[in-house]
């Protein structure tokens, strides 16, 4: 595989997660959408690490700083998540517009 094959690829998966973020009316649906957009910026890293001659283990650091920073985004939003339906018993993002209850 050639590196424009795996930016073509992280393009898809960017744009799909973009829309997916963008278009669902469940806060679960838009989790799985941000998911996706920084694996999507995952994969990037990754082949531009493949192609790199100067340090190959720049974009493998990278990576791990992405997941990282997924797994934290994960708790954080699901905890949010779980609270709101407990407050309002939905977690539709349009029925929430206020911060205060």
């Amino acid at each position: 595989m050639t590196l424009e094959m795996y930016l073509l690829l992280s393009a898809v998966l960017f744009c799909l997660g973009l829309f997916g973020a963008l278009s669902q009316r469940n806060l679960i649906a838009v989790l799985i959408g941000v998911e996706l957009m920084m694996n999507a910026a995952s994969l990037n890293f990754m082949a531009f690490n493949r192609f790199s001659v100067t340090d190959p283990s720049t974009g493998q650091v990278f990576v791990l700083i992405i997941i990282g920073l997924a797994a934290a985004e994960v708790a954080i939003f699901l905890s949010i998540i779980l609270n709101l339906y407990r407050q309002r018993r939905t977690i539709d993002p349009e029925s929430i517009t206020e911060l205060r209850y």
